[in-house]
């Protein structure tokens, strides 16, 4: 049996794969692109085309594509193609045969790799070592100069060209590797003024659509709030001290952008981060993480149970001063931090039971902790990563640009809204600090020179003045103490006019994002369990006939059977299976039949069933048992058609879980209310629908047409108050 994740592992596998060896036609942009910014830009599929078996970070695939393919000419993107595939397949590491590139070196006398490199002092023998990731080596010497020319080499490691020679020596002690020779994998110099220049030849939406297929994605299916949001990631690299939170579903590449996007940032888990690692070592005195990146991004950070509150304690010192202290002495950095985490609830669920911040560790969720957070992505808003949503146009080789946002940090644009704009009074400091640094951080990015329109800088503003709002009403949800003082998130034009700014949930669920703060956990109201009622089906043990009425919802569900003939019309999920299923919180769906587009079809329509009849705020657990393809071709359209399913009913609350079993036969549906519907065909009832798209029984289960007979058995089984009520 495969579970879920690693069927959806092999799906991602699956998309990635799918490439073309057709050239993707070159847009108009594209064509700008190169015109204007010739040598420092890259067709953004060639990565996927070189990478290979090469486990490295995208920037330096990229670099290499921007000494090799830097170019529109198809005949020079050939070539350099095939220049950086030989490259790697010379020089590249591969973890699993390191031996035979040691062998390599050894024979040789002296071979180039490309590794990442990590440096430790050795303080007994005073000296710096040299440590290779995937070559498995240490204990190289390595002169002092390049470590202090290099000092991100200490922290977290740098992707390098090395010369490495061989000479054995009879000391033991000896290590008998040599570096001759390191260049980290960065570009040397960009020039910013010629940037400046080229950003005039583009108006606003083409310069944010250049910029998002610099980050690898396809500015054509995302809308322009998808496209901030996306932009959003890269403003702690472009912004000192800034701290942004992204909570949301799994596998919308929150963390892409800060494992693969820049050298100047480093994604680290959340449960190995320590005080010594991130800020100081006491013993040694040596600076952490934060003294030598621009961004550091905590991963999977809402699953890390194990808190230091020591850390917490530290953490919240320097989010707030950009200081912190160890000891006797204090230290200042100017490192970003992003909080990157899976939310495992719907937004009305966590705003019926408890707020934004609920996937976070107690420690974090501490309201003095949460205030200095500048802006809160709304991960739930990010659509899936799908193959058609990466970049196959041109954009920045993103060294280029990470080396231009590095030199836009010392810069400040936060003012740049009061031309045109002024904020509430009632907005306080660490509010108004928040809104400012997401404005200038997105003004650094979409309008680097600082010239903006009145209602560009509207669409900024309020997109800051909307991710702070997010923040500080979860905390006024979390610490009643704070909402003494009403606070108005709005600004007012030069007309004197005042515009209020609301989060998109907030419109969405206005019942439950205003609701009464008595009804908040802890409170008065509570969040109560949900009324359901549920209709009733088949009567005097054999149910109703096809065409009956549905029952009175007074009426109790009773066990029995269902016969149907073929070429019968209307029946449908919501009269035959929905009686059954409303209320339950944990369905499994066993059918080994869900592998054509139709079948996916059917399963889609009873999951929007259940998404449609239970409370916004309410999730259901359904778990799908079915069989895998075999044969390659058909295997990789349901994966993906069941990750498409699995991401549209996540989305909505009902929770899909598919596990492979080749072994099951049966086709039944079982609640942990303890009903189990005896399926004679599955979910596939119905013939295959027809081509017409006007075919009214694409839209209407009633209008479809049996496709030969079969019956469906409903069968009460005891259950325990325990196993009925489980989530």
């Amino acid at each position: 049996m495969t579970n879920l994740e690693d069927a959806l592992g092999e799906i991602d596998v699956l998309a990635a794969a799918e490439t073309t060896d057709a050239a993707p036609t070159k847009s108009a942009l594209d064509g700008k692109i190169n015109e204007h910014f010739a040598g420092a830009v890259v067709r953004k599929d060639l990565v996927k085309a070189v990478r290979g078996n090469a486990v490295v970070p995208s920037y330096v695939l990229e670099y290499l594509l921007g000494q090799y393919a830097a170019s529109d000419d198809e005949a020079t993107i050939q070539a350099g193609i095939d220049s950086v595939r030989q490259i790697l397949a010379t020089h590249y590491v591969n973890r699993n045969e390191h031996m035979l590139v040691k062998s390599e070196i050894r024979r040789k006398g002296r071979h180039r790799v490309i590794d990442k490199v990590t440096v430790t002092l050795n303080e007994k023998n005073d000296v710096h070592e040299a440590e290779f990731e995937n070559l498995q080596v240490k204990g190289v010497i390595i002169d002092d100069v390049t470590v202090k020319q290099n000092p991100k080499l200490l922290v977290g490691g740098v992707w390098c060209i090395c010369d490495i020679e061989y000479f054995h020596s009879d000391d033991q002690r000896v290590v008998p590797w040599i570096l001759a020779s390191l260049k980290p994998i960065q570009v040397a110099g960009v020039d910013i003024d010629h940037y400046y220049e080229a950003r005039r030849a583009f108006t606003t939406e083409e310069w944010i659509d250049l910029l998002m297929q610099s980050i690898g994605l396809n500015p054509e299916q995302f809308n322009e709030r998808g496209k901030l949001i996306a932009l959003t990631r890269l403003i702690p690299f472009v912004e000192r001290n800034y701290n942004v939170v992204e909570l949301g579903p799994k596998g919308t590449g929150k963390s892409h952008t800060f494992s693969e996007f820049s050298p100047n940032g480093i994604l680290i888990s959340g449960g190995e981060v320590t005080v010594a690692k991130l800020f100081v070592n006491n013993a040694s005195g040596r600076i952490g993480l934060v003294g030598y990146w621009d961004c550091v991004a905590f991963d999977e950070f809402a699953a890390n149970r194990r808190t230091d509150q020591n850390l917490v304690n530290v953490m919240k010192n320097y989010l707030a001063n950009k200081s912190f202290s160890r000891g006797t002495s204090i230290y200042g950095a100017e490192a970003s931090m992003a909080f990157i985490g899976n939310t495992t609830h719907t937004v009305p669920y966590m705003l019926k039971n408890s707020d934004l911040f609920d996937e976070l560790p107690d420690a974090y969720r501490d309201p003095a902790w949460l205030d200095r957070i500048h802006h809160y992505i709304p991960g739930w808003e990010v659509a899936p990563i799908r193959s058609e949503m990466f970049s196959t146009g041109y954009g920045f080789v993103v060294d280029y640009l990470a080396e231009i946002l590095r030199a836009k940090r010392s810069e400040d644009f936060s003012d740049k809204y009061k031309d045109y704009f002024t904020l509430d009074s009632s907005i306080s400091t660490r509010d108004q600090d928040g809104i400012r640094k997401t404005f200038s951080g997105l003004m650094k990015l979409v309008h680097p020179i600082g010239e903006a329109s009145e209602e560009e800088v509207r669409a900024l503003l309020e997109f800051a003045i909307e991710g702070r709002k997010r923040v500080k009403d979860s905390i006024l949800r979390i610490d009643a103490t704070m909402r003494d003082n009403p606070i108005h998130f709005r600004y007012a034009d030069q007309a004197g006019v005042w515009h209020d700014v609301a989060t998109l949930e907030e419109s969405q669920y206005p019942q439950l994002y205003r609701r009464d703060w008595d009804a908040m956990p802890g409170g008065d109201g509570g969040s109560g369990d949900k009324a359901t009622s549920v209709p009733a089906a088949p009567v005097d043990g054999h149910g109703p006939s096809v065409g009956d009425p549905t029952p009175s919802a007074d009426a109790p569900l009773a066990e029995g059977h269902r016969d149907f003939s073929a070429g019968q019309k209307g029946v449908s999920y919501e009269t035959l299976l929905l009686p059954y299923l409303q209320g339950a919180s944990k369905i499994t769906i066993t059918d080994p039949y869900i592998r054509l587009p139709h079948q996916g079809r059917n399963l889609a329509d009873l999951l929007s069933l259940l998404a449609a009849a239970k409370d916004d705020a309410e999730e259901i657990d359904v778990d799908l048992v079915t069989t895998e393809e075999h044969k390659v071709e058909f295997k990789q359209r349901q994966l993906l058609m069941l990750k498409a399913i699995k991401d549209a009913s996540d989305a909505v609350g009902v929770r899909l879980g598919v596990r492979l079993d080749d072994t099951i036969h049966d086709r039944r549906i079982e609640t942990n209310q303890g009903w189990r519907i005896d399926l004679g065909k599955g979910l596939d009832i119905w013939q295959k629908p027809s081509d017409n798209p006007f075919d009214f029984g694409r839209n209407r289960q009633e209008f479809r047409v049996i496709g030969s007979a079969f019956t469906v058995h409903y069968v009460k089984i005891p259950v325990t108050p325990v196993e009925e009520h489980a989530q």
